[in-house]
């Protein structure tokens, strides 16, 4: 794929991400004195973004939207692998279905916010929204192994079978949590809500470039992946609960331990940037004057390895079923 070619579509994608988030941003300003809304956080994982008296409508028109959302994402996925393309640098049918049916969500979803205001909050727990966004990472993880390796660029080797199926189905995974994540939250113009909508808009931009070989770059899947550790650290100032440490060096740790890896940098340059985070994580906790916080860096990557095994441990268990019936099976025909 032509370079400048490439380079349009990506500024391409980021104009309409950019013009999205600012409609969200100016169009939002009455909300809050024409809906009754919380604005509380009673306890942990409740969502103060819902009204404290939310209507019928707002159930029905939430989670039909997103169904409806959801469904058609799925059906462009399925259409256009059936269709078995190769990769190519033009848009072809499935790339505008897409992106109209993005684009159809996000009006849908406006509509809705502007006349009803409650998204799914009103019925699910905010960890679920959370959840499947770091669900989602975690298959990243997965999915780039073979390319970059799991830890510190050592491969692991994962049986063919799981990363068949992980390959397949991903983008039926990402799109389901993004377009939840999307509908979990109603479209206010809070900074965290704005800087929440705009990493979820460039992600599901990536679902627009399925079979183009702008969606297999890896500065750009790389950009995508690692923007949670600027999202995740600007909410968390914001919130102003001082857990913005967690997330910057947490999710920095993940850059370091495994994705620099696929970006084909010199070991000098890879020896370099863990050098720089190891010294800045002794600086800030050393200097904090509470270096006992220091074990939070760790909680992420914890996490989302330890969450890597266990699904892989769970296919090959289920993996391990299939096989054995099917051998019982053969024996008794």
């Amino acid at each position: 794929m032509n370079p400048n070619t490439q380079k349009t579509t990506y500024l391409s994608l980021l104009a309409v991400v950019t013009a999205l988030t600012a409609v969200i941003w100016l169009t939002a300003n009455g909300l809050q004195t024409r809906f009754d809304v919380v604005n509380e956080k009673y306890y942990s994982f409740f969502y103060p973004w819902q009204t404290r008296n939310p209507t019928t409508m707002a159930y029905v028109t939430a989670w039909l939207g997103y169904a409806l959302h959801n469904i058609a994402a799925w059906a462009v996925i399925w259409a256009a692998q059936r269709a078995r393309p190769k990769y190519e640098s033009g848009f072809r049918w499935f790339n505008w279905a897409m992106a109209a049916v993005n684009l159809g969500g996000f009006a849908l979803h406006w509509i809705q916010t502007q006349l009803w205001y409650d998204g799914l909050a009103i019925a699910v727990p905010e960890v679920t929204s959370q959840g499947s966004v770091v669900l989602m990472l975690v298959f990243i993880l997965i999915l780039e192994a073979p390319r970059r390796g799991l830890f510190v660029g050592k491969k692991i080797k994962f049986h063919q079978a799981f990363l068949d199926v992980v390959r397949r189905y991903h983008g039926y995974l990402f799109s389901w949590a993004l377009i939840y994540t999307f509908w979990y939250h109603p479209m206010e113009n809070t900074f965290g809500h704005l800087a929440g909508f705009f990493y979820m808009f460039a992600l599901l931009s990536q679902s627009v470039l399925l079979f183009n070989r702008a969606h297999l770059n890896k500065w750009w899947k790389f950009s995508l992946e690692a923007l949670v550790l600027v999202h995740g650290t600007l909410v968390a100032i914001y919130q102003g609960k001082g857990l913005w440490p967690m997330f910057f060096f947490g999710f920095s740790a993940m850059i370091v331990l495994t994705q620099m890896h696929g970006l084909g940098l010199s070991a000098r340059a890879r020896w370099a940037l863990a050098a720089v985070f190891v010294l800045g994580v002794g600086l800030f906790y050393g200097l904090s004057g509470d270096f006992a916080r220091v074990k939070e860096v760790i909680r992420i990557p914890f996490i989302e390895y330890l969450a890597v095994f266990l699904f892989y441990g769970l296919f090959m268990a289920g993996y391990g079923l299939k096989q054995l019936f099917q051998r019982a099976a053969r024996q008794v025909a």
